[in-house]
């Protein structure tokens, strides 16, 4: 139901908003909320490009590849390498490792990195 779900909230969270500027959007699945799991690249590039399908039609074309779209799901600096590869994803909403001061370093380091290549 991850299409349908996505679909919904991005309606009613989006109502009322003309134009989005620079509104950034965050993705986590549900099931991954303080699990340590995180969703694979393919269910994450289907998310993410639902999300910009939805935009579009509620916006523009213009507006849907302007838009951030950040993973959250457990995100740690052993897996980010592999989720900012992930098509669509432009950075991440990151939860427990933001606690630790050298997990979130590394995954900002890890980032950068992708980011110029």
């Amino acid at each position: 139901d991850t299409e349908s779900v996505l679909a919904d909230q991005l309606e009613s969270g989006l109502n009322g908003i003309e134009v989005l500027g620079e509104t950034i959007i965050a993705y986590e699945p549900v099931w991954a909320i303080g699990t340590g799991l995180n969703a694979d690249s393919r269910q994450i590039e289907s998310a993410h490009e639902t999300i910009r399908l939805k935009i579009k039609e509620l916006y523009s074309i213009k507006e849907s590849e302007n838009i951030s779209i950040l993973y959250g799901g457990s995100v740690n600096e052993s897996n980010a390498k592999a989720l900012i590869s992930s098509k669509g994803v432009d950075g991440f909403l990151i939860g427990g490792a933001s606690l630790k001061e050298k997990s979130f370093y590394d995954i900002i380091d890890i980032n950068e990195q992708m980011n110029k290549e």
